[in-house]
């Protein structure tokens, strides 16, 4: 079982995987527009641009999204309620990734050390997705 996260935006998927390819050091493998969609013709021009559907790697880990198409006249209800978690290995990297991912975002922890994480912080990043940095402690008896 594989389990990934799916992120919606209001008309920044693009922009937005862009920011996270380059704050967490992946690569965008797919991007495809409303425009690219078979069946699309009778799309407005001005959404012909906005993401159907894109996907980031960083190593193993998968990162997907979209910008939001819902049933119209639904509005786009924003992303609440969730958060993404990144588990990282090294506190140096944690930190990094964190300050990547908060640039022109609001921090809602700073990341510190905590009693369970050499490093952990939380932020809402400029697009409105939550972001969950995490470096474990090391387990016991590890040699660590």
């Amino acid at each position: 079982m594989n389990i990934v996260s799916y992120l919606f935006f209001k008309d920044a998927a693009a922009e937005a995987f862009d920011f996270y390819a380059r704050a967490l050091g992946g690569k965008v493998t797919m991007k495809m527009t409303m425009g690219d969609m078979p069946g699309t013709e009778a799309l407005p021009a001005e959404a012909r641009h906005l993401i159907a559907h894109v996907r980031l790697e960083v190593g193993d880990a998968v990162l997907m999204g979209s910008d939001w198409c819902g049933p119209t006249p639904e509005p786009y209800p924003g992303i609440h309620g969730s958060a993404v978690s990144l588990g990282v290995d090294d506190p140096g990297e944690a930190e990094r990734v964190f300050q990547a991912l908060g640039e022109g975002g609001q921090v809602t922890m700073p990341i510190a050390e905590t009693s369970w994480a050499l490093r952990f912080g939380m932020l809402t990043d400029r697009f409105g997705a939550r972001w969950m940095v995490n470096c474990n402690r090391p387990a016991a008896g590890n040699g660590a």
